[in-house]
């Protein structure tokens, strides 16, 4: 694409995952991008969205973040991903296009209890409405069961060539069960049904621990210096 877009820029603020660092974002403000295919085109280029902005990091001293995404066909899940799955292989999966009523519960207790020193809590509905509603993209609800029990939630946006993992939220009883990996492994069974090449992780920080699982799923590529470079375990 060689259009020219307007793009914004926010104010420097405090990292929400690096301590004593800054932020800023850069911002897809025009409205001409607000379409699944060029959502996709700007995904390519390290932008990620959050409810219907779309952005990417534009830090003054920092560069810590890179986008990461898994290549789907050629990926081959380790031996503890291998044993995620055979642990959770009595789970069934479904996949929604729309929000269920039983959503948001699911998301507040999940919110107010495993994340409930951190920024997000307490759980809103408006701040829940921000992660599953969008008019870029459509989504796919990818849901885990156990039996009549719904236990989590993977909001996953479908652009082209690729599926985009947006936020998972479980219930907090399961979590010693790795569901935030086994979501990811589902999302990318799913991607490779759906023929998608890629899968989206979102940011790689490699000084922020919590986010540090992303990293495990090979191959993947991340954004450096606006290249895609493959890494190989």
């Amino acid at each position: 694409m060689s259009e020219r877009y307007q793009l914004g820029i926010t104010k420097s603020f405090p990292c929400n995952y690096l301590p004593d660092q800054e932020e800023r974002l850069l911002i897809a403000v025009d409205e001409t991008l607000q379409t699944s295919e060029h959502y996709g085109w700007l995904m390519h280029q390290g932008f990620r969205r959050s409810g219907s902005d779309i952005y990417r990091p534009h830090c003054l001293t920092c560069n810590a973040c890179k986008s990461l995404r898994v290549l789907v066909h050629e990926f081959m899940p380790s031996k503890s991903q291998k044993r995620i799955l055979k642990r959770n292989n009595s789970f069934s999966i479904s996949v929604s296009q729309g929000v269920k009523d039983n959503y948001y519960p699911l998301y507040q207790h999940y919110i107010n209890t495993i994340h409930c020193d951190g920024s997000m809590f307490p759980a809103t509905l408006e701040q829940f409405q921000g992660i599953v509603k969008n008019q870029v993209t459509k989504q796919h609800f990818i849901e885990i069961w156990h039996e009549s029990t719904l236990i989590s939630v993977a909001v996953t946006d479908d652009i082209p060539n690729a599926l985009s993992a947006v936020y998972t939220f479980y219930h907090p009883d399961y979590r010693k069960l790795g569901l935030g990996v086994f979501s990811i492994l589902k999302q990318i069974e799913i991607a490779a049904k759906l023929n998608r090449q890629f899968l989206y992780l979102g940011y790689q920080i490699e000084g922020c621990q919590k986010m540090n699982y992303k990293n495990r799923f090979y191959p993947h590529q991340i954004l450096v210096e606006n290249q895609w470079q493959t890494i190989n375990k």
